[in-house]
């Protein structure tokens, strides 16, 4: 029992930080319909960015202003070179252009900080709480409950940011219906720009919780995709589903792992969250917190 209790646990602080990757995700669909596939080039060209700012001997909260600053402009550029050209195009579409733009994300990533792997300190050792470990025997490591930790703070904050704010408001009036919230003289534009603003900030958190865990590489961006079964289970439009939904892909996972392993091969953990969302697909397309969608014909 200790064990599986030490295996869930550990799955749960890994989903805590899968729901803060996923929230990027929820954050450009709920404000403009867009799934934004570019969010895990995103998050690998923040953790590389301000990498590349930290060689220079910046010191580190400089680095993550000017870091934060290039996200905030990656965002601004995107949306009027990628995404205003494209309004009232077809869902198809938009997407067909974040696929796109992954690529010239990453090959502007790499071509200005270079592709060589790169380690991230951030003070926090990946080694089992003393404490706990002597007074329960079980491993919980320093760095899963600090990611974990910060993950979940600012999901809270930025739920309560989108729920009880003028522009937090604004946005969920942008997501419902964009004609009617441009009727009220709500800026269209404005709005998207402080959504991929703060989906940047999502990705730079991710990507040095990510980077200082598994190293600043390529391999984030599909660390970063480790989101959408997340997103299948809780659904693309709502901030709950996606903590919930990672909390279930996470504890999953590592059970799977251990459980599940030595019948199936190594790796489940990489294969394991896709099929149970492919699953989820068959019996809840909408996801658990997702809204119906009905067409009359």
């Amino acid at each position: 029992m200790q064990f599986f209790l030490e295996v869930l646990i550990g799955g749960l602080l890994s989903g805590v930080m899968y729901s803060f990757v996923a929230l990027g995700f929820v954050l450009i669909y709920k404000a403009s319909g867009v799934f934004n596939f570019a969010q895990g080039a995103m998050v690998f060209a923040a953790a590389l960015t301000f990498v590349g700012i930290l060689e220079h001997g910046v010191p580190f909260w400089l680095a993550f202003v000017l870091a934060f600053g290039v996200m905030v402009l990656l965002g601004a550029l995107t949306e009027r070179i990628v995404l205003r050209p494209l309004v009232n195009q077809p869902p198809i579409t938009l997407f067909m252009a974040t696929i796109g733009l992954t690529y010239v994300i990453e090959g502007l990533a790499q071509g200005v900080w270079g592709a060589s792997v790169r380690g991230l300190e951030l003070g926090i050792q990946d080694e089992p709480i003393e404490w706990l470990m002597d007074a329960a025997n079980i491993g919980v490591s320093k760095f899963d409950l600090f990611g974990s930790g910060v993950a979940a703070l600012l999901v809270a904050l930025l739920a309560l940011f989108f729920q009880h704010t003028r522009i937090g408001r604004a946005l969920r009036a942008v997501a419902d219906d964009h004609q009617a919230a441009l009727s009220i003289g709500i800026p269209l534009q404005n709005i998207w720009r402080i959504v991929w603003a703060v989906a940047g900030f999502v990705a730079l958190v991710a990507g040095l919780i990510w980077g200082a865990r598994n190293g600043v590489s390529f391999s984030l961006t599909f660390t970063a995709l480790k989101a959408l079964p997340v997103l299948i289970l809780g659904g693309f439009t709502s901030i709950p589903g996606a903590i919930v939904g990672g909390l279930i892909i996470g504890s999953t996972e590592k059970l799977a792992e251990v459980y599940l392993g030595e019948y199936v091969g190594g790796g489940i953990d990489s294969w394991f969250p896709y099929v149970m969302a492919l699953a989820f697909l068959l019996i809840r397309p909408e996801g658990l917190f997702g809204e119906k969608h009905i067409d009359r014909v």
